[in-house]
């Protein structure tokens, strides 16, 4: 789950690291109260979508005075930015955060993931801030320092000093960036975050090390105990497919091929949308309907694939081990007939109760093809829409 900088921004303050005053805002008459609420020269007006590359695209605009403030405001609010991240068909700017500028004397980059490959959380520095760290990496990837963390201690101050040491932070900042790095990891942990990213990190002329932009991802299998993050969704900024397959607990994610995928498993999930794209295929979707799809969610799933208008034929793929064949298979009978399905369909079944299940799929007497293996369903969904 992702939420805008300026809520990351509250809950940093939360934990003591340090973030420039600002305040939300909805239309221009409220930028501008909201910019002389806070009593600054100069003030920054910052578009709040859940994608990167904002100031690229016109989206962050320094005000030096109240004109400005409603110049900035009237020009982002309701502007459809497209960056890197939102894909060509951007997104609809509808609030703001208008912050108060500062003095800025250099910019770093503080950023925590975990590492699949060590199971710990990572962090990782750069004295490149303000660029993207996908650059960094390819270009200059010996600007990047890193730290792992071992679960038992957390993050230590002699980790957080090294790699301030590392990116030049000077000595006179140094304490309040130990203070920065200790207080981010706290809410990385006790936030259940898969990302935190301070991008830049900047030091000042009086003296304060900020976060100037701050990004926090979730982790959606926390979320039942972070109910406090909850509140910040912003269903404006998500799929409204991907919202409504939220409502019964399935994994679904928007892509932009024409093949709609029904599978259980996310690695299954993975593999099906790979063997689509082998085939010279395009994935609409991926959906994963999880080890216990009942009919009432194998139909809502037939329902949020049938709702992108770009879908041409659907792919079901599933191994029953804990998901019994012949449960899934009712359950497509049922919603093929609710949804009166009139696209292809290829339905692959192996596993616990196969035969039984395609016995029920082969005496419904509706247009269902069935596959042998997965490759087998591959190739046929692929065939019959193009």
């Amino acid at each position: 789950m992702n939420i805008h900088e300026y809520q990351s921004k509250e809950i940093l303050r939360e934990y003591g690291v340090a973030v420039p005053n600002g305040k939300v805002a909805y239309s221009v008459d409220e930028a501008l109260e909201k910019a002389d609420e806070l009593q600054t020269d100069v003030a920054v007006v910052k578009a709040q979508i859940h994608a990167g590359g904002r100031g690229k695209a016109g989206g962050v605009k320094v005000a030096k005075n109240h004109d400005e403030v409603r110049t900035y405001a009237d020009e982002i609010l309701g502007k459809t930015l497209v960056t890197h991240q939102t894909g060509p068909e951007g997104k609809e700017v509808k609030r703001l955060l208008i912050e108060e500028g500062c003095d800025i004397k250099q910019e770093y980059y503080i950023g925590l993931v975990m590492d699949r490959q060590t199971s710990r959380i990572t962090m990782m520095a750069s004295e490149e801030g303000g660029t993207e760290i996908e650059e960094v990496a390819a270009k200059t990837p010996e600007k990047i320092f890193k730290e792992e963390i071992d679960p038992v201690t957390g993050l230590l101050p002699y980790q957080a000093r090294r790699l301030a040491f590392h990116i030049n932070i000077p000595d006179e900042y140094l304490s309040k960036a130990v203070k920065f790095m200790m207080g981010l990891y706290q809410v990385f942990v006790d936030k259940d975050c898969s990302v935190a990213e301070i991008n830049p990190l900047v030091t000042t002329g009086d003296g304060e090390v900020l976060a100037l932009d701050a990004k926090l991802n979730f982790d959606d299998n926390a979320l039942f105990r972070q109910k406090d993050i909850m509140n910040y969704r912003d269903l404006d900024e998500e799929d409204d497919k991907e919202i409504e397959a939220s409502k019964y607990d399935l994994s679904y994610v928007a892509l932009d091929g024409n093949i709609g995928c029904m599978v259980n498993g996310a690695g299954l999930a993975m593999s099906t949308m790979d063997i689509i794209k082998y085939y010279h295929g395009e994935p609409a979707n991926f959906l994963d309907v999880g080890g216990g799809a009942s009919t009432e969610k194998v139909t809502a799933a037939f329902k949020i694939i049938l709702s992108d208008e770009n879908v041409k034929g659907i792919f079901v793929n599933i191994f029953g081990g804990i998901m019994k064949c012949d449960v899934i298979a009712e359950g497509v009978v049922a919603a093929t007939k609710e949804v009166g399905l009139d696209i292809p369909l290829v339905v692959r079944l192996e596993g616990t109760n196969v035969k039984r299940g395609k016995e029920i799929l082969a005496d419904s007497g509706l247009n269902i093809t069935p596959a042998e293996s997965m490759a087998d369903g591959a190739e046929k969904i692929v065939s019959f829409v193009q």
